[in-house]
């Protein structure tokens, strides 16, 4: 066993990878905003490390919003075929522009057009709106690399706490705590 959380997560996720059939780094992520409404969606986990989980979006979403207005969050992984699940929380900061403009160019295309057309979490009369405008920008940026929008990066979920779980026999589930420490991390457990 180890006292590394980040040596645990990287095990796990290997495994999540190699048996998930789809979106093995799907996340929920749960955010409030400020007056203390609670909001929950998944996202794609594009990075990860000591010094955090990474994930992009557009900065004019709700959850941007939310993130502005209280920088904390919690991500919860559920693997169902491992009968795993992997908790988060923690503080969020933007990524650099460095950051966000390198995964931005690893997108597709079709997906950095897609960036550019939708005004994420606003109203929508009718999807033939949203199809015309990834038209227009599939016209605008026809003779060219396609660049990240203004509007469009990434958030990094700075961990206080990581709890790994595993399902066992008769509901006796095995929770692993680990909170940061003088010198790295502490772990306990926790009654399932």
């Amino acid at each position: 066993m180890t006292t590394d959380p980040f040596q645990l997560f990287d095990a796990w996720f290997a495994e999540a990878r190699a048996s998930e059939p789809n979106d093995s780094n799907a996340m929920a992520l749960a955010t409030v905003d400020a007056a203390g409404q609670p909001s929950v969606r998944m996202v794609l986990l594009k990075g990860h490390g000591p010094d955090g989980f990474v994930f992009y979006t557009n900065r004019e979403s709700r959850k941007a919003g939310e993130l502005a207005a209280v920088p904390k969050a919690a991500l919860l992984f559920h693997w169902k075929s491992l009968r795993r699940q992997i908790r988060i929380e923690g503080t969020v900061a933007q990524v650099t522009d460095a950051e966000s403009d390198a995964y931005f160019a690893s997108r597709s295309r079709d997906s950095q057009l897609g960036a550019w057309a939708s005004e994420q979490s606003r109203p929508l009369d009718a999807r033939a709106t949203l199809e015309a405008r990834y038209e227009e920008m599939r016209a605008r940026f026809e003779s060219g690399e396609v660049p990240r929008p203004p509007h469009w990066g990434g958030y990094r979920v700075v961990p206080s706490a990581i709890e790994f779980w595993q399902d066992r026999e008769h509901r006796l589930h095995e929770r692993r705590l680990f909170v940061p420490a003088a010198n790295g991390w502490s772990e306990g457990l926790l009654y399932p």
